[in-house]
């Protein structure tokens, strides 16, 4: 099949070039084939200096780096300097005949790239072409691991091909290898994380774990704009505390959301037998508003052991907070409850942590309420993709206010670009090793110096005592005269003096941890 490709343009997609250049790769396929997919978040083309240009998501490429004008010569410009967008390729390969392919494999049976489209074609569409190799070449691997974090590898005899895909074709986003995220990678943060722990007390620690899993609850909760009763955030703690214990499957996603919703009245459990939507609908109309359309109710079968198949087999050979963004974003943006998903999607990064071992036996890392600190942030990370999947997706609006898709999206759920995804957990999770563990933990010792001196003072219930410490929190580790007046009139002037200095001497004149 011959295409016209793209000459030199100025806009693509609505997206303004840096200079006008010539679209390559996944871009010029994307025009020349008008291909439905989620635009790459960044693209190439090919300029006319002598430079390479990073702009405003594209990379301008020198006139060298032009590709032959033809369906080969993008798709290997696309492997060689683009990594895998499984989307693009999909609909790609769905565009084109399947004869087109297979000549491409007899024309060069060796070729490096050439065996590489023959393997993702066969894997994507699951259907073989009628071709084969003769010449026992070197094996080549699927995913180019200097750009792109892959799973274990297994040799594909028929293509001469290692299969290092990191997940299966029902679900299988990808990474791509940041300088942000190998220097993530580096501190190793899961050997920091037990240096933390092995320094504390076992009975401080428990404490410390406690804490941790509360506030993790009660944040995951706030940032759905919930504010429940203390009784479903401490049960909800002590799911997160479990997490990990389980393999993943429908029964344990299932058990999740009944332990989410807690009243099931007003909340039809299990998956959504209809459409779904993250958004607002027109306060005159009731119509829809989506900021994200939730993947078919049709494809959750297929989409859901996608995401089990990956926690049981590829995840075990990712990074683990790599597999865990991987994994938990991949759910939230299925979206396949009513009702429950975002909490869920958050436990799911504990799941993965604790299932790999990163987090030390017995504590699991406050990631919501580092999530919750970082909140803009979070939103901007979860529209990086629903923004550019958005306009693809056709539906109408149901007399019941909600959407029905009317268009084939199963593939841009299970393939999607995660790598802003894996950037912003590697964050989170930083957070919560260098800071809130090792801040908690100085808190308790604080508190507990705090508590010992004022017990030696005077005899105070633990509640009592907790008041006063809010109250000195409160007031830059002095008692206002209003508590002095009520809740403290008991006190006399001298201790009100000491218990002050005690304050002082445990958390720092305002308040602070002590360096």
């Amino acid at each position: 099949m011959s295409k016209g490709f793209s000459g030199p343009v100025s806009v693509f997609h609505d997206r303004r070039l840096p200079e006008t250049a010539t679209p390559a790769g996944y871009a010029a396929l994307i025009n020349a084939y008008a291909l439905e997919a989620p635009v790459p978040r960044t693209l190439s083309a090919i300029g006319t200096k002598h430079r390479i240009i990073n702009d405003s998501g594209w990379r301008i490429y020198t006139p060298r780096h032009a590709p032959e004008a033809s369906l080969e010569g993008h798709l290997t410009f696309a492997l060689k300097n683009e990594g895998l967008d499984l989307a693009v390729l999909k609909r790609l390969f769905l565009a084109v005949k399947p004869g087109d392919i297979a000549e491409l494999v007899r024309q060069k049976p060796t070729g490096v790239y050439t065996r590489r489209v023959w393997f993702l074609y066969e894997w994507l569409l699951g259907n073989e072409l009628k071709v084969s190799i003769e010449d026992k070449v070197t094996y080549v691997d699927a995913v180019d691991t200097d750009m792109q974090f892959a799973g274990p590898g297994q040799n594909s005899a028929r293509h001469r091909v290692r299969n290092n895909m990191p997940g299966t074709r029902d679900f299988c986003p990808m990474v791509f290898k940041t300088a942000a995220l190998e220097e993530f990678i580096a501190l190793d943060l899961e050997e920091r994380a037990r240096v933390v722990v092995s320094e504390v007390p076992k009975d401080l620690l428990a404490r410390t774990a406690a804490f941790l899993l509360l506030k993790d609850s009660k944040s995951s909760y706030v940032i759905e704009g919930e504010m429940p009763p203390q009784d479903r955030i401490q049960r909800w703690g002590r799911a997160i505390g479990e997490a990990g214990r389980t393999q993943l499957d429908d029964q344990e996603l299932l058990r999740l959301q009944r332990i989410v919703i807690g009243d099931e009245r007003f909340v039809k459990l299990g998956y959504r037998g209809q459409g779904g939507f993250v958004g607002e609908h027109d306060r005159d109309t009731q119509r829809p508003i989506p900021d994200h359309i939730s993947a078919r109710h049709e494809d959750l079968d297929f989409l859901i052991k996608g995401l089990i198949e990956f926690d049981h087999a590829a995840a075990n050979d990712i990074d683990p907070v790599i597999a865990a963004s991987i994994l938990a974003f991949g759910f939230v943006y299925i979206h396949p409850f009513e009702d429950g998903n975002g909490r869920i999607h958050r436990y799911l990064m504990h799941h993965v942590l604790a299932r790999r071992g990163f987090n030390p036996a017995g504590v699991h890392f406050p990631v919501s309420a580092a999530i919750l600190d970082k909140i803009d942030e979070y939103q901007n990370v979860l529209e990086s993709y629903s923004s550019r999947l958005l306009p693809l997706v056709k539906w109408e609006a149901t007399q019941n206010g909600n959407v029905k898709v009317l268009n084939d999206t199963g593939d841009f759920y299970r393939f999607f670009d995660a790598t802003p995804h894996a950037e912003f957990l590697y964050s989170c999770v930083r957070q919560t090793i260098e800071h809130d563990l090792p801040n908690e933990t100085q808190y308790l010792q604080n508190f507990d110096k705090f508590r010992t001196g004022v017990e030696g003072l005077v005899d105070m219930p633990e509640r009592t005592l907790n008041n006063l410490l809010g109250f000195l929190r409160q007031n830059g580790g002095r008692l206002s005269k209003r508590a002095i007046e009520n809740e403290f009139a008991a006190l006399t002037a001298e201790e009100i003096s000491s218990i002050e200095a005690l304050y002082s001497t445990a958390f720092g004149q305002d308040g602070d941890t002590p360096e």
